[in-house]
């Protein structure tokens, strides 16, 4: 009886198994890779706006203060944009013919919002509020990153559930006294971890229930 197949056939057969284990392999590394880049979390990359606005130059270089435009940071979950009132406080007495502050005038003579595209967010099924945070001492520059050095802002952080759950599992590395939460490039002092273990009891701060699924789906 003739033999059906060569004598090749077995070290062919474990060649093909092998290469398509390690293409399933590298498949499943590459796309892990992929989910977690920036292309795919917009980490790093700045978003056109309808006005080019520098928070660069308007808190680094100028020094307003994050509550000047986004004013409900500290009392309710949104953070709050800045209306177009806000801006002209300042633009009504200069750069008053400012070519790209057109849409600012334009949206104050209409009476229609600017709108502005959101940078950080978080999917519609996530319960985040930023008053909670900054009542607990997270930093916005933790979530945000060092935003006077952003000449157009962009995502420092992906915000995806892994990184808030590191937080909320281990919280004391992000924790600083609540007076200074809106201090950037802050430098703890030295005795910042007896600090950070007495804030977690003077804040009430209870990791332990802190990544119940309650906490952020609501």
């Amino acid at each position: 009886m003739p033999q059906v197949f060569s004598s090749n056939a077995n070290g062919m057969a474990r060649f093909v198994l092998w290469g398509v284990c390690f293409f399933a392999i590298f498949v499943a590394i590459g796309g892990t890779a992929l989910l977690r880049s920036g292309f795919i979390t917009g980490v790093g990359r700045p978003i056109a706006q309808a006005v080019p606005f520098s928070h660069k130059h308007h808190v680094g270089e100028i020094g307003l203060d994050c509550r000047y435009c986004h004013n409900g940071v500290e009392t309710s979950a949104s953070a709050g944009l800045p209306a177009t009132e806000v801006c002209m406080t300042c633009h009504s007495q200069i750069f008053t013919n400012a070519e790209m502050l057109a849409p600012v005038r334009a949206s104050l003579v209409s009476g229609q919002p600017l709108q502005w595209l959101r940078v950080n967010s978080v999917p519609d099924f996530v319960y985040f509020n930023h008053s909670i945070h900054i009542a607990k001492g997270v930093a916005c520059e933790t979530c945000h990153g060092e935003v006077d050095d952003m000449p157009l802002m962009q995502k420092a952080h992906s915000l995806s559930m892994e990184w808030c759950l590191g937080c909320h599992r281990d919280p004391g590395p992000n924790l600083r006294p609540p007076q200074d939460v809106f201090l950037l490039h802050w430098k703890p002092p030295r005795d910042i971890e007896q600090i950070r273990r007495s804030l977690i009891s003077i804040l009430d701060i209870h990791p332990e229930t802190m990544t119940d699924c309650y906490v952020c789906h609501r």
